[in-house]
């Protein structure tokens, strides 16, 4: 009798502290996601393929990031689009064309725009922070796959923000990779949807190598990104996020 009251104060006591665990927080997960995905800094190098119904574009390029904001792309292959690149510094970026020998600064409301003929936006190249500052953030649910938790995470934009989707909804698994990510029109219609479409390890981490934007209305119609190398948390040269390096390029890479 003793040893039961003893193991029932015990669990009462417990409870308490049991009830005041914090909850999972929306914008926690979220920015645990951007981390995972690009880290400090980054380096990597991918292969794009634009799929239409009726023909098929590859490309290769490489790709430098920095903190929240920076990134540069630059296109390696096919010959015709080696060169090409955009710079984004902050809020904003850049293009530059071999061709025209020319730095093309993109105003704001072309962020949204396709890049490089693909369905992914400029905002989509650089994982922009806008999610973290202009949405509201919110689980809607959490669902089990593969021995992992899935939160379900509900973006809704705040009042007056200056942003195009009506609603994105991202499913993230517990070790911070996002698996589906879904771009609602301001009708609440979704309009495209960003899928994982195989995990691996890229450069020591859990990592989606490959992933696809599929327009919902467009049947037979996707982009294809592959991840092929990447290197996490160095230090990167300052005169690789630049307009100087983006016109006269320094190629750097990790050794």
């Amino acid at each position: 009798m003793r040893r039961y009251l003893a193991c029932s104060l015990a669990l009462c006591l417990a409870l308490p502290l049991l009830a005041t665990e914090p909850p999972p927080d929306a914008a926690a997960i979220v920015r645990g996601a951007m981390t995972q995905w690009r880290g400090t800094s980054s380096y990597t190098t991918i292969t794009m393929t634009i799929h239409r119904p009726k023909w098929e574009r590859a490309m290769s390029m490489t790709s430098w990031t920095q903190g929240d904001d920076d990134a540069l792309v630059r296109f390696t292959a096919p010959a015709g689009d080696a060169g090409n690149a955009t710079l984004k510094l902050g809020d904003a970026m850049w293009m530059f064309t071999p061709k025209l020998n020319q730095v093309i600064k993109l105003p704001m409301n072309m962020m949204a725009q396709s890049w490089m003929g693909s369905d992914f936006s400029y905002n989509d190249l650089a994982k922009s922070e806008e999610i973290l500052h202009e949405y509201d953030l919110k689980i809607a649910g959490v669902e089990k796959q593969e021995g992992h938790e899935v939160y379900v995470i509900e973006a809704l934009p705040k009042a007056n923000a200056p942003v195009v989707w009506g609603k994105q909804v991202l499913k993230i698994r517990d070790d911070h990779l996002i698996l589906v990510e879904t771009f609602y029109d301001q009708d609440m219609e979704p309009l495209k949807e960003l899928t994982a479409e195989k995990i691996g390890r890229l450069g020591g981490r859990p990592y989606v190598t490959e992933l696809r934007m599929r327009p919902l209305d467009k049947e037979g119609q996707w982009t294809e990104i592959r991840y092929l190398k990447g290197t996490f948390d160095v230090k990167i040269p300052k005169f690789v996020f630049t307009l100087s390096n983006l016109r006269n390029p320094r190629h750097w890479e990790p050794k």
